[in-house]
């Protein structure tokens, strides 16, 4: 059975963060993800989901100065102790919380730098967030981004980030596989989903063109949804689009799949 999570960061933008996830539980989702956590008390967040009876699946480690457009800083030298700072900070929001699973964006590819150190400076952020992250049980997921939603974004497709991790040699990182971006990068998305799918660990959705809701595009998702419910894959399916009108309004599309 398909499983889905609303990402609160994409969805119910009509609402104050907090009160998406009462409106998460309304529409009948069981868990929620959002991007970043830090701006909120652990404890305000520790009540929201328990009140609504959710689960949290998924945060981003922390990227940097996300409103002058940085989206990640692994693969940016001089920064690597602010990434440890983040991981650490990122640790702790997903112990209180109860989620298992910490996003990276890695980053635009700094200019002016060679390309072996600002390679070697990522191998090393993820490994150290690796290892920090295994010693709680936590994986690491990778996520590659199409460039014409975040020009420069340094991970661009699904075999980039399935090396990069067997480079890094830690067995607790996944690649976070988003339909949308790939779509957009790449395509062959249902061969690529199953070849990957031993080193998946989230899944995320949206459909092309616009990022909308699944139906509103070119995505076959009849055809995804019954190879990812026959495979081997048990986690959640992120729901991190735009609607096209309300969240509300255009949530009708999940009642096919759960």
């Amino acid at each position: 059975m398909l499983r889905f999570s609303a990402n609160l960061s994409m969805l119910f933008l009509e609402y104050d963060f907090l009160e998406r996830f009462d409106r998460a539980a309304a529409a009948g989702f069981k868990a929620v993800e959002f991007m970043f956590p830090y701006g909120y008390s652990v404890a305000v967040l520790q009540e929201k989901l328990k009140s609504n009876g959710l689960e949290h699946t998924l945060h981003n480690l922390p990227a940097g100065e996300w409103e002058k457009g940085e989206r990640g800083i692994a693969c940016i030298p001089g920064r690597e102790e602010e990434f440890r700072s983040g991981v650490q900070a990122a640790i702790l929001y997903a112990k209180a919380l109860g989620n298992s699973k910490i996003n990276c964006l890695v980053g635009k590819t700094p200019q002016g730098v060679s390309a072996e150190t600002v390679h070697q400076t990522l191998v090393d952020n993820l490994r150290y967030a690796g290892n920090e992250l295994a010693k709680e049980d936590i994986l690491l997921v990778l996520e590659a981004i199409n460039h014409f939603d975040i020009p420069g974004f340094h991970l661009t497709g699904t075999q980039q980030v399935c090396d990069l991790i067997d480079e890094i040699g830690c067995d607790n990182i996944r690649v976070q596989y988003d339909i949308y971006h790939m779509q957009r990068m790449e395509g062959e998305l249902a061969n690529t989903l199953m070849r990957c799918l031993p080193k998946i660990g989230h899944i995320q959705l949206a459909d092309n063109p616009g990022r909308g809701e699944p139906g509103t595009g070119e995505i076959n998702y009849d055809y995804l949804f019954s190879l990812i419910e026959k495979s081997d894959y048990n986690g959640w399916v992120g729901c991190e689009y735009k609607p096209r009108t309300t969240t509300e309004e255009g949530i009708s599309w999940i009642n096919r799949y759960r």
